[in-house]
């Protein structure tokens, strides 16, 4: 018997006048503001300016999202193209449906084009924003909870979820995974901010190690939900793609340390002194310098050509001299 539990919404849409406010994506939304502003001040603390982090979250965010709507439609599938199923609902995702996999994929994809287009190094930025993604995550599971998704097994633990009679779904009690992970987004995002500062982490280090304490702890989280998956060797694929990930992110990190000790020294070239502005400065200032130093040899060779008071004389004067005795 349940003494005490939390309780679902009772729908996932909030009505403001004729505006439809989706509990999932609202989520969603606060998440990436969280991540794009807490992004924001570690890059100026690591000598970046202010705005960066967003322009190239423009190109992020958007590769992002259709890859974690990729990665979760591919996975799947079975939702959207088997007999009796609308594979326009593929195209929902404000019902629910983002994997985390392929939005940090492809949102990579997009953020390498934005830092090419700024010149900046794809790994400092990534180390910037990683705690922020973290807390974005964090923000984003309760969406979940909006449309009563991604719950756990059954269970009489006080801090129960609540999952009321729906399709697919059974009502009863249930271990919320999307609270545990939650919180284990919290704390990894914790565990980053305090190993940057102790370590120094650069290069990308920061950013591998929030993936790998992310995985650590989706591993043992996914093994506790209930809903349909494809299955491995008995494992979850979620489970699988969470141990090859983490696997990846520590020797990443281990490389990286030997092969690039340390942190970047400049993580953010000066965009207000163009190549060509240099070049022209560069080459104007080369001209001159050339210019004096062929007045001075001259000035050697020939030092009767200075007119200066009390130091020889031009050939003319020499003449009008020899006349005037």
């Amino acid at each position: 018997m349940n003494l005490a539990s939390i309780p679902s919404p009772s729908t996932g849409v909030i009505e403001l006048g004729p505006i439809p406010l989706r509990g999932y994506a609202f989520c969603i939304i606060i998440g990436v503001f969280v991540a794009v502003w807490f992004g924001n001040k570690r890059w100026i603390a690591r000598g970046g300016k202010a705005g960066t982090v967003a322009d190239i979250a423009v190109w992020a965010v958007p590769f992002g999202l259709v890859g974690g709507r990729l990665y979760h439609v591919i996975t799947d599938y079975q939702l959207y193209f088997s007999e009796g199923e609308n594979w326009v609902d593929a195209f929902k995702i404000w019902e629910g449906g983002l994997g985390i996999w392929g939005a940090i994929a492809f949102g990579a994809v997009g953020a390498w084009i934005g830092c090419r287009r700024r010149g900046i190094p794809l790994p400092a930025w990534a180390d910037a924003l990683a705690p922020g993604i973290a807390f974005a995550q964090a923000i984003g599971r309760w969406g979940n909870w909006f449309n009563q998704e991604l719950y756990g097994k059954p269970t009489d633990l006080p801090w129960a979820v609540e999952i009321s009679e729906g399709a697919n779904r059974v009502a009863g009690t249930y271990h919320p995974t999307f609270l545990y992970e939650s919180l284990w987004c919290i704390g990894v995002a914790l565990l980053v901010i305090w190993a940057d500062r102790r370590f120094t982490l650069g290069h990308g280090r920061a950013f591998a190690l929030y993936v790998a304490a992310y995985c650590a702890g989706r591993a043992w989280i996914e093994y506790m939900r209930v809903d349909e998956a494809h299955h491995i060797l008995g494992l979850r694929l979620n489970v699988w793609t969470a141990i090859i990930v983490f696997v990846l992110a520590v020797v990443y990190i281990v490389l990286s340390a030997k092969l690039r000790p340390g942190r970047e020294e400049i993580v953010e070239p000066d965009r207000d002194t163009t190549p060509g502005k240099d070049s022209d400065k560069d080459g104007s200032a080369k001209a001159d310098a050339d210019a004096k130093d062929v007045a001075d040899a001259d000035a050697q060779k020939d030092p009767l050509s200075k007119d200066e008071p009390g130091k020889g004389r031009t050939a003319e004067s020499t003449e009008a001299a020899a006349e005037k005795g």
